[in-house]
């Protein structure tokens, strides 16, 4: 059983919910990606999403765009990214890392090249966001035999057919995107992403983790309710940026607001 499935069917057993943060990978310096995954393994996350820095991430709102061109500036790149992961896992073999990020980073690579370093990381997951089920089946098989979860994304508009697509196609959990534009964007509608989770569960029994609208505690509370997990991002990545010249607050602030998601999720 992998990581990812292990974690998630602890969480089931005792009723609680996946908190899962993302940073970009670099941002706002190299150095600052690993303490900083350390603290939010301490203050209670469950798997962490780390983002490839990419010049063009077209389903990133302009928070994440700006976290991209600043890891870029420090020549982060997705081996550098592997490399953090490796340093990460000196000290902690337990807590799942999902990679995520586009497709043009691993071409360029090579996809068998990329499953072999991921596996060398020990990486947990894969999140290509632009890379659909129907194109991706060699990356996929890959990846799935070096024991690596792909991952995919739903929307609100997606269908019963791709839902079953997304099952057979994927493992791990299924990244439910919760609005319709890109990440930190627009306000969630709780009833609306109720009655579509409920429309994919009646297809996959993969668990669902919520994103791109989950920016405090009272939201995250809201979304554990009809979700397995939820994803938060942007309100991070947010607390690096108003920080740039003091690292320590940024990681502070993190700290506080992943505790404060924590507490709620589990109440």
């Amino acid at each position: 059983m992998s990581r990812l499935a292990s974690t998630f069917e602890e969480l089931a057993k005792t009723g609680r919910k996946a908190l899962i943060p993302f940073i970009t990978a670099g941002d706002p310096t190299p150095n600052f990606t690993v303490p900083m995954m350390h603290a939010m393994v301490k203050a209670g996350v469950d798997v962490i999403e780390l983002g490839i820095p990419f010049s063009d991430p077209m389903a990133d709102g302009p928070v994440i765009q700006r976290a991209s061109e600043r890891a870029l500036a420090h020549k982060m790149s997705l081996r550098r990214t592997l490399e953090l992961v490796i340093e990460f896992r000196k000290t902690d073999d337990k807590t799942p890392v999902v990679l995520m990020g586009y497709l043009n980073p691993i071409e360029a690579m090579g996809y068998e090249d990329f499953a072999n370093a991921a596996q060398r990381a020990d990486i947990d997951g894969v999140l290509t966001v632009d890379l659909p089920p129907e194109e991706g089946s060699e990356c996929s098989a890959l990846l799935k035999a070096r024991g690596i979860d792909p991952i995919f994304l739903l929307a609100p508009n997606s269908t019963d057919e791709r839902v079953q697509k997304m099952d057979l196609a994927g493992s791990g959990y299924i990244y439910y995107v919760s609005l319709k534009g890109v990440t930190g964007a627009g306000h969630l509608n709780i009833t609306d992403v109720e009655n579509k989770l409920k429309q994919i569960k009646a297809h996959t029994n993969l668990p669902i983790a919520i994103g791109f609208g989950v920016k405090d505690a009272q939201t995250a509370q809201a979304i554990a309710n009809v979700g397995d997990g939820v994803v938060i991002g942007s309100a991070l990545i947010s607390k690096v940026e108003a920080n740039l010249d003091n690292p320590e607050q940024a990681s502070k602030e993190i700290i506080e607001l992943l505790v404060s998601i924590r507490q709620a999720l589990d109440n």
